[in-house]
């Protein structure tokens, strides 16, 4: 049996795509992680005002995933947070056991 841990992964979308386009891109990932992954929990923290310029924007749409997956899975889950468009910044996080 495969050795599993807790992850938790941020990513902040680009608010020039626009409703329809944000919540694409949010179903994308969701699908990913449930596909490769054991999805947990989804928070979309919305629209929220960046600390700093990014790509000229100061604004972004946050969202959450919890899940548990096994040590390969985040490593082509951020390859594929760098080469998607809109995706402004993502971070993944391996959570300590609990």
């Amino acid at each position: 049996m495969a050795v599993t841990a807790n992850y938790e992964t941020v990513m902040i979308v680009s608010m020039k795509k626009g409703e329809e386009g944000i919540q694409a891109i949010v179903e994308k990932f969701k699908n990913l992680i449930e596909k490769h992954a054991t999805l947990k929990n989804v928070d979309e923290w919305g629209k929220r005002k960046l600390a700093y310029l990014i790509n000229k924007e100061s604004e972004g749409y946050y969202v959450l995933f919890d899940f548990e997956s096994t040590a390969e899975f985040p490593a082509e889950l951020d390859r594929i947070y760098k080469i998607t468009e809109g995706v402004m910044r993502s971070l993944i996080i391996k959570k300590e056991d609990e």
